[in-house]
């Protein structure tokens, strides 16, 4: 994995746990009884959007260290995921 593989692997792996993370413990306007004119029922009331980036930062380090880890290390490789063969034979498999 070179440098800009690393960055895009951590920028997917950055908005997936920011994606998840805007879903954790969101309440709407109409679950707080305060609709705010102009805005629809079902808009967020409190999205504390800095404890969320720093969460989903803390999440994606951890688990890009642990995925370019393994993909560095070699202990997975592109073979060992290739299940119908189309990458041709594995040159680390042994020759029967």
């Amino acid at each position: 994995m070179n440098l800009t593989g690393g960055i895009v692997l951590f920028a997917v792996i950055w908005f997936m746990a920011f994606l998840v993370a805007l879903q954790i413990g969101s309440k709407s306007q109409a679950d707080d009884g305060e609709i705010v004119p102009g805005t629809p029922a079902s808009a967020p009331s409190d999205v504390r959007i800095k404890r969320k980036i720093v969460a989903a930062t803390m999440i994606a380090v951890v688990l890009w260290s642990v995925i370019a880890s393994v993909i560095l290390s070699g202990v997975i490789g592109l073979h060992d995921i290739d299940w119908f063969n189309q990458l041709g034979n594995d040159p680390a498999a042994p020759e029967n």
